[in-house]
């Protein structure tokens, strides 16, 4: 889930996410010769995205089957309304949930989860019917990853805006 209160990102943002992705380890000394851009000015952008959630954590960037976890799956779960927090603090209690977004349609959640066959599946689905407040699931099995999560594109967008007038480099 998106913070609400995390503020916009701007060309110069895009510009140093962008350059992250091509050399993840830079130093803010290296990205500002890269982008031509203050040291100083890096360092607090760097540190303004991170602490306003723009960047989420490294391990967001792991492939779950480098951990064994080659099957992932897409659970959707209908609740019951009165139980809805103790399903989410079932949910944050299976380590092969790995992310839940509240949706609309048919059902009220849908989970992305991760299992190393499908017998690991149906232990982790089962995990699931046990919370209370779980109504039903229905489960999709991912065969191929057709277009991997990717910003590069709305990056390159944002970084080709020019910056409002009146800004500053921080």
């Amino acid at each position: 889930m998106t913070n609400g209160t995390a503020r916009s990102l701007d060309a110069l943002d895009a510009r140093i996410i962008l350059a992250l992705d091509k050399d993840p380890e830079a130093s803010a000394l290296a990205l500002s010769r890269t982008l031509g851009v203050a040291r100083n000015t890096v360092h607090a952008r760097l540190r303004r995205l991170e602490e306003g959630g723009a960047l989420k954590s490294f391990s967001r960037r792991l492939d779950p089957a480098a951990l064994g976890f080659g099957l992932m799956a897409f659970v959707s779960l209908a609740i019951s309304q009165t139980r809805a927090g103790s399903v989410e603090g079932g949910l944050a209690a299976i380590p092969e949930v790995i992310e839940v977004h509240a949706t609309t349609g048919d059902h009220d959640l849908m989970a992305r989860v991760v299992a190393r066959d499908t017998a690991d599946l149906y232990r982790v689905t089962n995990q699931l019917l046990e919370i209370d407040g779980i109504v039903r699931t229905s489960t999709a099995i991912s065969v191929l990853e057709i277009i991997p999560a990717r910003f590069d594109g709305l990056l390159n967008r944002l970084k080709d805006q020019e910056q409002p007038a009146g800004r500053t480099g921080v």
